[in-house]
Parts: structure tokens; sequence; C-alpha cells
């Protein structure tokens, strides 16, 4: 029993561990893509009255263990991605589009999008990105 319970403690502390790694990816990547508090709590589901789940990640403390917080994340570092891989010779090209009107999104910006549509728009996002690496 006991080796049990310290082999489940040590799994949560990897898996701490991991989130807090990727808060730390995330916060990189929202600087990148320079976008502003409130578009950052969109993007992530978050309220806008949650600025201290923002000033924790930026400490690198561990993304919360919430299922819809982790696969928004992990859409986003898929976007982050796809556009590396559609501009691998221009870095701010990909860092810019996600802040750049886009016809496909009905003039919006791909953030813009996502706000309106929440989740369903980082999906439809994530998906333009998908057809145009031609996947």
């Amino acid at each position: 029993m006991l080796t049990t319970t310290l082999a489940t403690t040590q799994q949560f502390e990897e898996r701490k561990a991991d989130r807090s790694e990727l808060a730390k990816m995330l916060m990189a990547l929202f600087q990148h893509w320079q976008l502003c508090t409130e578009d950052q709590l969109a993007l992530l589901g978050l309220s806008t009255t949650n600025r201290g789940a923002l000033t924790r990640y930026r400490r690198g403390e561990p993304l919360a263990s919430n299922r819809d917080l982790l696969e928004r994340v992990g859409i986003l570092l898929g976007i982050h991605k796809s556009l590396r891989l559609l501009f691998p010779h221009n870095r701010n090209l990909a860092y810019a589009w996600m802040t750049q009107r886009n016809r496909a999104f009905d003039g919006m910006t791909p953030t813009e999008s996502i706000k309106q549509w929440g989740f369903a728009g980082l999906l439809m996002v994530r998906a333009y990105l998908d057809r145009a690496r031609g996947q």
C-alpha cells in the first residue's frame, strides 16, 4: 500500500511539473503573439477577473488541473506549431498572424474569432491552419 501511495505521489508531482512547463511555454507564446491580458484570458477560457491566474502562470506555477484549460493549451500550442511550419523562414509573420485581420474569419483576427466563438473558435482556427498545411 505504501509503495502505491509513493508511486501515486510521484506521478502527481511529475504531472504538476509538466503543467508548470506548459505554463512557461504558454506565457512565452502569448508574449511572442503580443496579446493583451484580456485576450490571453479569453483564449484560455478564463474570466476577465481572473488575472491572478496569469500572474501565477507567468511565475511558472503549474496550470490548473482542469480538462478545458489543458485542452485549450494543447490547441494553442498546436496553432503555434502550425504557424511555425507554415512560415518557417519568417518568425515575425508566424508570431503576428494571430493578431492580423483575415478574410477567412470575416475580417476579424484569429484572436477576435476565438474570443467571439470560444472553444469552437479555437477549433476553427486550428482547422484552418491544418487545411492550410494540407492535412
